[in-house]
């Protein structure tokens, strides 16, 4: 069976748009006629973090597949607009979504950037939005919102474990690196914090721009520290590109490389190939994990895709859908009532692929049932990511988060 590509799947998904609504005007009198359940998508479908905007569309479109795109006796119609990675484009998509379509409810984006310039129009307008990725710890601390959830992480969450375990079990100092944006600081921040509360030190870090190319200067200051661990924050792309010069530099024979799972997904590893393999990473998902919900999940998004393994990325489209379906059903589809549907969602528990789902009522934000510990191996299906040890029940601190807000 032939891989589903981005572009083959982007054209599927722009014809199947085009064919459930003729245009903006139709979709508004289906909205307003309630008949139709609009989800608006701001994802990037181009730029350095693409195929993360694939995979999320791919797990949603999977749970509203298995819905026959229908809930509480509505249709469902997804509206995606490409953020392109561009915070100005991203906002501007985001406000047509809002005022010229009428969406029901949005979900997205990637880059934390966005999202941060999203909040104040969601929250003015009283739009519900499920943040399907963007980890902006903001969000879920002084900038939270009772009109955001948030169904993927928080930059903190799958980094402030794995400080305290790199500084027990691979190196008591640490040389760092993630791309220079919001999501790149707090995810190292997070990790800052309890490695050098366990006793380790960090020796050196770079914050080179999302999208670099070329690590060559950066690669050259970490063999030059002598380094015995680095840890990284990198996705996408630029995973692809540090991970592959990492190896060409010859650093992985003497310097551990660790990171946030983001650095090793499914969606990265062919195109880095054996120099992914050793690398350990912390995160909340792995195709690997043996429950019956993660088995299925698996099983029914490689059918549907083409045999692709899907990615702790997918998963969170996966659980936005869930979320979508479940709080609808609970409603009997009652879009209107905007402050019944937000209590409904709050409710919202079930077993996912990564185990029991639920929201922090404190923040909104989601509560990880476990952050695994990964090492990239040889298995079955490829190279991939194998839990061999894990932190439960990871929440984050929601400083300065007073809901409802």
């Amino acid at each position: 069976m032939k891989a589903v590509t981005r572009r083959k799947f982007l054209a599927t998904a722009t014809v199947a748009a085009a064919g459930a609504a003729a245009g903006p005007w139709v979709r508004r009198a289906q909205a307003q006629a309630g008949t139709t359940i609009t989800v608006g998508v701001v994802l990037p479908y181009t730029g350095v973090y693409a195929e993360l905007g694939v995979s999320i569309t791919q797990g949603m479109k999977l749970v509203f597949a298995r819905e026959n795109d229908r809930v509480a006796g509505r249709k469902i119609l997804m509206i995606q607009e490409d953020d392109e990675m561009k915070p100005p484009v991203g906002i501007r998509k985001m406000e047509k979504l809002i005022e010229s379509d009428k969406v029901d409810i949005l979900t997205g984006p990637v880059h934390s950037g966005i999202l941060m310039g999203m909040r104040d129009k969601v929250h003015s307008t009283k739009t519900i939005l499920i943040v399907s990725n963007a980890g902006a710890d903001a969000i879920s601390r002084e900038r939270c919102s009772r009109w955001i959830f948030r169904a993927s992480f928080s930059n903190w969450q799958p980094n402030f474990p794995m400080g305290t375990w790199v500084a027990k079990n691979v190196a008591k100092e640490a040389y760092i690196a993630a791309p220079n944006y919001q999501a790149g600081k707090d995810q190292l921040g997070a990790f800052k914090e309890s490695f050098v509360a366990a006793g380790g030190k960090i020796i050196g870090e770079d914050y080179p721009k999302l999208g670099e190319t070329d690590y060559a200067p950066y690669l050259t200051k970490i063999k030059q520290s002598g380094t015995k661990a680095v840890y990284a924050f990198f996705s996408g792309t630029d995973a692809v590109n540090f991970v592959k010069q990492y190896d060409q530099f010859g650093l992985k024979k003497t310097a551990k490389l660790t990171g946030a799972g983001f650095l090793t997904e499914p969606d990265v590893l062919p195109a880095q190939g054996q120099s992914a393999l050793g690398i350990i990473t912390g995160h909340f998902f792995s195709p690997l994990l043996d429950n019956p919900v993660n088995k299925k999940f698996v099983k029914d998004f490689r059918a549907q895709y083409g045999g692709k393994v899907p990615d702790g990325f997918a998963c969170q489209g996966y659980d936005t859908a869930e979320v979508i379906i479940r709080s609808l059903k609970a409603v009997d589809g009652n879009t209107q009532d905007k402050d019944k549907w937000v209590d409904a969602i709050a409710k919202v528990e079930f077993d996912s692929p990564r185990g029991r789902f639920r929201f922090d009522p404190k923040t909104h934000n989601v509560i990880q049932p476990f952050i695994y510990i990964r090492e990239v191996k040889e298995t079955a299906l490829g190279l991939n990511n194998v839990p061999f040890d894990k932190v439960a029940n990871v929440i984050d601190p929601g400083t300065g988060c007073t809901l409802p807000a």
